[in-house]
């Protein structure tokens, strides 16, 4: 090791500059997500982990998905499906039933709806 090293013509910043396009950040993964990426990663062949992760963010933004309430909607007419061709409740009960049901889940009433589903009126067995 030297004595004395001379830093004069260094530059702060990073070794690799950042490619257009790209833009260098620091964020927090949880260890089994990482873990997981590099595992894809090595069973591959071979690769970048961080392009993986960055693929996966940018498949996941640009997917044509349903909204939360579009997915409880359909949640909820498939199991109106099945509830009314077992059930021998009037359509027009359950059907209130089943949007009262609608709304203290969207309006994040869980005990109220808990409570709700428990009535022997909203039974829809």
């Amino acid at each position: 090791m030297r004595e004395e090293y001379d830093f004069s013509k260094g530059t702060r910043g990073a070794i690799v500059p950042t490619p257009a396009g790209k833009t260098r950040i620091t964020i927090r993964l949880d260890s089994d997500i990482v873990e997981w990426f590099r595992n894809q990663v090595e069973s591959r062949g071979g690769g970048n982990y961080q392009t993986m992760i960055n693929d996966a963010l940018g498949d996941y933004i640009t997917s044509d998905r349903e909204t939360l309430e579009q997915t409880i909607r359909r949640v909820l007419e498939e199991i109106s499906a099945k509830a009314l061709h077992l059930s021998a409740m009037p359509i027009h009960k359950y059907e209130t039933a089943a949007n009262k049901g609608l709304s203290d889940l969207l309006l994040g009433n869980l005990n109220t709806f808990a409570r709700t589903s428990e009535r022997p009126e909203n039974n829809y067995h």
